[in-house]
């Protein structure tokens, strides 16, 4: 996998970033950084993952610092994100979120680590939570088969 984090990556729609901020969308902390993710299904067209960055100028108050930050994560992010891709089932999109939750700037090494830790955390949300809808489909499939079985007994 080429290591780069092309603009069609970056999750820009207002549209979305509202979403991904709203109720059903789950999240994972691993100091210095939260991750926050909303699946939907895959249509085909764009890329799967899409991620925003954020920095709040309330933790950092110095320009330099947020800049640092934000550079920091998307450099883990960029050499990195083959763990979510290859793992991630074929059906699923996914909008995800790093949120930069520590008051003071942090070590790159620490956030290439955290961030690792992260997607890894997210991959498995992301795989327990589509293991849990193919099953509830299934067993409405198979309610639904049942009903339409016992009508056809009447």
């Amino acid at each position: 996998m080429r290591h780069k984090f092309p603009k069609a990556e970056h999750l820009c729609l207002q549209r979305d970033i509202d979403q991904l901020f709203t109720a059903g969308a789950r999240s994972a902390v691993s100091f210095p950084l939260r991750a926050i993710m909303r699946t939907h299904t895959y249509e085909g067209k764009g890329p799967r993952v899409q991620v925003l960055i954020s920095v709040a100028k309330r933790r950092l108050r110095h320009a330099v610092d947020r800049n640092r930050a934000k550079r920091q994560i998307r450099e883990a992010y960029r050499l990195y994100k083959e763990i979510l891709w290859e793992q991630l089932p074929e059906n699923i999109a996914l909008h995800l979120g790093f949120v930069w939750v520590a008051d003071q700037p942090q070590d790159s090494a620490l956030v290439h680590k955290r961030l690792v830790n992260l997607l890894h955390r997210v991959v498995e949300k992301v795989n327990a939570t589509s293991a849990n809808e193919r099953a509830s489909a299934s067993t409405t499939t198979t309610a639904t088969n049942n009903t339409s079985v016992s009508n056809a007994d009447s």
